[in-house]
């Protein structure tokens, strides 16, 4: 940490976990105790870089953007992008060091005898995300093709893989990959019209895909049609697809060029032109999009988990800026409009966590066969998706601002969490698209009345009596209009229903997160906050509204 003479606070060196009061109690009540005693050591770990090494490396990462070299010197396709030196150093700490794609699918990372739970894994994507999000793309992509191939694939093609893509080795690693988005056919993915042929007992695939992330990957799942004879999603199969055959040769594609992003600068994207490339397929042909719509829904959470770490960051820095930097003789943090600042930021951005928390609960749960959890979690992942990513380029902009005009400096960071925060509402879904998938999730079997039920349930388990009976007024209210909004399938008001729905659901969770401890009581304040500003829209923030004490318990 650096206190300048020339008023110009700066948190490089602070360990980014230990500096968020209450992640430690939150790791501990999602974990358990148990758990939590024996990975918290690598969350202090990994804070320690965060702030400093890591953040460091992402910035010249971003500035050093990847590079395309199609062939080689004598004239050989060859396919190959060169990473910047600081982007593989990043590449070691979360594939290596961390184990971030293979903890959710093996033993041994951290020396564990099983595999690590989902809020592990998000918790430290949480923490990481707060300096370097460009790797987490690759990071998710590989996490959640491993996740899809052991799910959907038959057992021969699951072992001959699972090693390379669980790997703690680079050298060794297999990373993952999603070729799925065409030019003509964007978010209508049943217009897609690459296709297989099968002939000798093998798939070939061929077709252009125009946004693919880690184009180099050494294994992608890639959507194609197997029978022209069927429209829409039901003729797509789902494969897999190696960028080497079994004999060392090039697979039969071609990297045509890479993306100039505007954000997730370090990491690459292209356009990939498939020739009758060989692939594997993967599962039912008749199930492929539904397949890969478990991929989908990874990384629409890991997003959404994304989001809400940079909009950690960014509270975390504006808090520290404003009790450090001096203006009229007063710290930032006492001057009222900051504080109406401050607290406009405080309230989204642990709306976020505590619902991309409570998500990876869920998650564990649902894929330990619990029927509601599954149910849950399949509404809460585009909730997440939808409003995460959108709030987190409101936080970005404004924490940009808190540090002045040196926050649009190359310098630090915020430049580039602002660049990268308009990604994550745009990659595996528009906002649009996102909030129709809110309305079918809600419309498929009893899913409405479901979860509704939980919510109901948690409030009764977990609120004050004196509170109750409002929090359930304001479930019917909500429920009230989503019921009848959701009667057509493409509702003009389905932004309106996810946005209401989050924040409806974040409250909550925020409430039993209050009750676990004394440490988290204050989590209880937010929900009543949200519960006013965010879902009540005739309740603006003020003077009154400001809690000093609620903003300085976070510093």
């Amino acid at each position: 940490m650096v206190l300048s003479s020339n008023n110009i606070p700066d948190s490089k060196g602070i360990n980014a976990y230990l500096r968020d009061k209450s992640f430690s109690k939150l790791l501990e009540y999602y974990c358990g105790k148990e758990l939590f005693e024996q990975v918290e050591n690598k969350f202090i770990e990994l804070g320690e870089v965060v702030g400093s090494e890591l953040e460091e490396l992402a910035l010249s990462a971003d500035k050093n953007p990847p590079k395309l070299k199609k062939r080689s010197r004598v004239g050989e396709l060859s396919n190959d992008i060169e990473k910047h030196p600081d982007f593989i150093k990043i590449e070691k700490f979360a594939f290596e060091k961390f184990g971030l794609a293979a903890m959710s699918h093996r033993h041994g990372v951290f020396g564990m005898q099983q595999p690590l739970p989902p809020i592990v894994k998000y918790g430290l994507t949480f923490l990481f995300v707060q300096s370097e999000f460009g790797l987490c793309c690759p990071l998710s992509m590989t996490d959640s093709l491993t996740r899809t191939l052991t799910k959907f694939g038959d057992k021969k093609l699951i072992d001959k893989f699972f090693d390379q893509l669980t790997s703690q080795d680079l050298d060794h690693l297999f990373q993952g990959a999603m070729f799925m988005t065409e030019q003509h056919a964007g978010s209508d993915v049943g217009s897609i019209d690459t296709y297989a042929e099968y002939e000798d007992g093998n798939w070939f695939l061929t077709g252009d895909k125009w946004f693919c992330s880690n184009p180099d990957a050494d294994l992608a799942m890639v959507l194609a049609r197997h029978n022209k004879n069927i429209s829409g999603t039901k003729g797509l199969a789902l494969f897999l697809l190696p960028k080497k055959l079994e004999n060392g040769d090039l697979n039969n594609y071609e990297i045509i060029r890479l993306k100039d992003k505007l954000g997730g600068r370090s990491f690459a994207s292209g356009e990939i032109k498939l020739n009758r490339a060989f692939a594997y397929l993967v599962g039912d042909p008749d199930e492929g999009f539904k397949q890969m719509t478990d991929m989908i829904n990874m990384s629409r959470l890991s997003n959404g988990v994304r989001a809400s770490g940079m909009m950690q960051r960014c509270l975390q820095e504006s808090l520290f800026i404003s009790n450090n930097r001096h203006a009229f003789n007063k710290k930032l943090i006492d001057l009222p409009l900051m504080q109406k600042q401050l607290l406009k930021i405080l309230i989204i951005t642990e709306a976020s966590r505590s619902i991309v928390f409570k998500a990876a609960d869920l998650l564990n749960k649902a894929d330990k066969g619990d029927i509601v959890s599954q149910k849950i979690f399949r509404i809460i992942t585009p909730l997440i998706k939808f409003r995460a990513c959108r709030d987190v380029r409101k936080v970005a902009g404004d924490a940009m601002e808190i540090r002045g005009g040196l926050g649009y400096i190359e310098d630090w960071l915020d430049p580039k969490i602002l660049r990268d925060s308009h990604l994550g509402s745009i990659w595996e879904g528009t906002s649009n698209i996102i909030s129709l998938d809110t309305i079918r999730a809600l419309k498929k079997d009893n899913n409405l009345q479901i979860f509704k039920n939980f919510l109901i349930d948690s409030v009764k388990i977990n609120s004050e009596k004196k509170h109750e009976k409002h929090l359930l007024s304001v479930i019917d209210d909500v429920f009230y209009f989503v019921e009848n909004e959701v009667k057509e399938d493409f509702t003009s008001s389905s932004r309106q229903i996810t946005t209401s729905l989050y924040y409806l659901s974040s409250a909550i969770f925020l409430i039993e997160e209050g009750n676990y401890c004394e440490d988290l009581a204050y989590r209880s304040k937010i929900s009543e906050l949200i519960i006013k500003y965010k879902i009540d829209k005739n309740s603006p923030i003020t003077r009154d509204d400001i809690d000093y004490d609620l903003i300085n318990n976070l510093i």
